[in-house]
């Protein structure tokens, strides 16, 4: 397979096309990145450089190569049970819920999905029959799509209590030996759809708790307030709102109270 060379025009290219497109800030240490997971689509489409696979993204002659793109270049690896205090918490406030209504939790930028189902473990597990709904959102269509299928390597569920493996997990056989599935009955209370965040919002309705996390590390100060704000107008008064642990809110809203690091909850 032929090499082609970024230079430093491309990345910035790259840089502001993905800053257009997600209100992502790539930095210079990620030109590598950019580099590696663009290297294919520029073979695929039988262009001779970066600088001719940006000119196709520009002219927007194909969505579907600019939603690829975008894809690529937004994103990163989860597992299950990241951050676990935030789980603690969802159980304690969901377990208070009274139930007059669905309890609902958004996970904002859900990449493949192992949030939003993490989510609907703990929900399934201390809501006692109680309604709920979990819906996951995502810039990139190929996350959702795999979020949707619900099958992961066993190495993304290290963190997944052992009763909620036997409960909400089935174990792959055969040529699916090191994988698992998360249960046909789990993956139906879970609604996944595209939303991107630095653009006007779809129709998700309101939330009793929202995690965001490890997001806006991406983004420059003027998107996360941008961001956090229209994330935050989906938020129910008294709902939860999580963010990753090296994140803060500190400069970027002040519609929510902070209760603990990477906890807030808006004021009833």
């Amino acid at each position: 397979m032929q090499q082609f060379t970024l230079s430093d025009q491309d990345f910035g290219n790259f840089q502001r096309f993905i800053f257009e497109a997600a209100g992502i800030t790539l930095s210079p240490a990620k030109k590598a990145l950019v580099c590696g997971r663009l290297a294919k689509r520029v073979h695929a489409r039988q262009l001779d450089s970066y600088a001719a696979y940006f000119d196709l993204l520009r002219s927007r002659r194909d969505l579907k190569e600019v939603q690829a793109a975008v894809d690529l270049l937004t994103t990163n690896e989860t597992y299950f049970f990241r951050e676990p205090k935030h789980f603690d918490l969802l159980r304690e406030v969901a377990a208070a819920h009274d139930g007059t209504r669905p309890f609902r939790i958004w996970s904002a930028a859900c990449s493949s999905g192992e949030e939003a189902y993490s989510m609907a473990m703990v929900l399934g597990d201390c809501m006692a029959g109680r309604a709920f709904e979990v819906i996951g959102t995502d810039i990139s269509t190929r996350m959702l799509a795999r979020a949707r299928t619900g099958h992961y390597p066993d190495t993304r569920a290290r963190l997944i209590p052992p009763t909620y493996l036997k409960r909400f997990c089935l174990r792959g056989q055969g040529e699916h030996e090191g994988t698992m599935l998360v249960d046909r009955s789990l993956r139906a209370r879970v609604r996944f759809s595209h939303a991107n965040l630095n653009d006007r919002l779809p129709d998700v309705g309101m939330f009793d708790m929202v995690f965001l996390r490890n997001v806006m590390i991406y983004f420059n100060g003027a998107t996360k307030r941008q961001v956090v704000a229209r994330v935050l107008g989906q938020l129910r008064p008294g709902g939860h709102f999580c963010i990753g642990h090296s994140e803060t809110l500190n400069d970027v809203s002040d519609a929510v109270e902070q209760l603990a690091p990477s906890v807030y909850r808006k004021p009833l």
